[in-house]
């Protein structure tokens, strides 16, 4: 089969051949159609992740066609259109993750290829309103949005939420999710482009973190603080959202792409009684109740670009650029 490779620390991924895998006992082998990059794919790229092997096939989110299967596998999985939960080995702790707890894509060879091996209990039935790429999208950024609003934030109804940098996947994951569940969300972003692309989606409005004391002025325009806030950025600004928030209110985060808080402004914290929630990825049922939700409301995930898979290093030097709005997707069957 074809498989995008990685030999090695800034390396370019190279698309070239390499033997099928075949399943094993509990496992299906999947006919991937459509592969969706995350920011994890360049980071590993760059060597800025543990656990690094050589060579590699990267690629966390996948959508495709079941077609061998594995001893002691139920027969009706063959020939169903399916997507990959891309977190394994969750554990038994339904708060947290376990040691044993991977991504598809390091250490196991992942879903920039023509053909992927899981076990079973990872696959969930393709949403019948969605494309394969449209369902290669929503994994880990779904699953991830998912447990960051509902399982960790405990969003409800009417309560007022803001998305902190509004443009890549799961924050427009959590966007769409927030909206469809009757929040009222708000948005910042560097780029006024993409509040207003943000809007059409069912943001209630925007405001440009650069902005000198933005919280304040977008607490104004939004008739009051927030409720939940969620953030990927980390950082610097991270400071801000205490301003933001509401007294009793929920900030939860999922990444640190700025870095760590320099410092944090602790007294607010505890007066204004906040929680500061940390999420990753998402357990088991996390996923599906992730994949229901989606099914329940109609949603679509948003995409920014779909690209063949041999155009796979062009597609993570644009992730890298954060140029995106939505989900870049890799098209591998044609």
């Amino acid at each position: 089969m074809q498989a995008l490779v990685l030999d090695g620390i800034n390396q370019a991924v190279q698309l070239r051949e390499v033997p099928t895998p075949q399943p094993g006992p509990g496992q299906v082998q999947v006919k991937l159609h459509a592969a969706a990059l995350n920011h994890r794919d360049v980071w590993i790229q760059k060597g800025q992740y543990a656990g690094l092997k050589f060579p590699i096939t990267l690629g966390a989110d996948g959508a495709g066609t079941v077609t061998e299967l594995g001893e002691g596998v139920d027969q009706s999985l063959r020939n169903q259109a399916v997507l990959i939960n891309p977190g394994h080995n969750w554990g038994e702790n339904p708060a947290a993750q376990g040691r044993d707890f991977a991504i598809l894509g390091l250490p196991q060879d992942g879903t920039f290829a023509e053909y992927v091996c899981v076990p079973a209990r990872y696959v969930q039935p393709k949403p019948a309103h969605l494309s394969f790429e449209q369902a290669a999208a929503l994994p880990l950024g779904g699953v991830t949005a998912y447990r960051a609003v509902f399982t960790r934030a405990a969003l409800q109804a009417g309560e007022r939420v803001l998305v902190n940098g509004i443009g890549g996947g799961v924050a427009l994951l959590a966007l769409q999710m927030a909206v469809a569940a009757g929040a009222e969300v708000w948005v910042t972003s560097g780029s006024e482009e993409k509040i207003e692309k943000a809007v059409a989606l069912g943001a209630k409005g925007g405001i440009n973190y650069k902005t000198e004391k933005w919280p304040a002025i977008l607490s104004k325009q939004a008739g009051g603080g927030f409720d939940v806030l969620v953030d990927s950025a980390g950082g610097p600004g991270f400071g801000d959202l205490l301003d933001a928030a509401v007294p009793g209110a929920r900030i939860v985060f999922y990444g640190a792409t700025n870095g760590d808080v320099p410092a944090l402004a602790v007294r607010k914290v505890f007066w204004k009684q906040l929680s500061l929630l940390g999420s990753t990825m998402g357990t088991e049922q996390d996923f599906t109740d992730m994949v229901q939700f989606f099914e329940h409301h109609q949603l679509v995930p948003v995409i920014d670009q779909t690209l063949p898979l041999a155009e796979g290093e062009a597609a993570l030097r644009r992730m890298e650029e954060s140029l995106q709005f939505g989900k870049i997707v890799l098209n591998i069957t044609g």
